[in-house]
């Protein structure tokens, strides 16, 4: 697969993901979309960024949320230098 057609089909999934107006929607496409160690993995990241924000250390998050330091790391990244947690947590 090129990555231009990789480019489309994920512009798809941000298009589905829009059109998505209530948490219990969300519940279900999600349900459907991701494992559910997927859907804890990104809860745990959104609970992590939410910590963060609060001005928790990276090892009080840890012992909270049991995130891995590297995806820890890489949510502080985005928090820092990002948009979407920004805007929307």
């Amino acid at each position: 697969m090129n990555a231009d057609h990789m480019n489309e089909m994920i512009q798809k999934l941000y298009l589905v993901i829009s059109k998505l107006s209530t948490p219990n929607e969300c519940k279900m496409f999600f349900q459907d979309l991701c494992t559910n160690k997927e859907i804890e993995q990104m809860a745990q990241r959104i609970e992590s960024a939410l910590l963060l924000k609060q001005g928790l250390t990276y090892t009080q998050v840890i012992e909270q949320t049991n995130i891995s330091s590297a995806t820890l790391s890489r949510v502080s990244r985005a928090l820092q230098y990002g948009e979407g947690y920004k805007k929307f947590i």
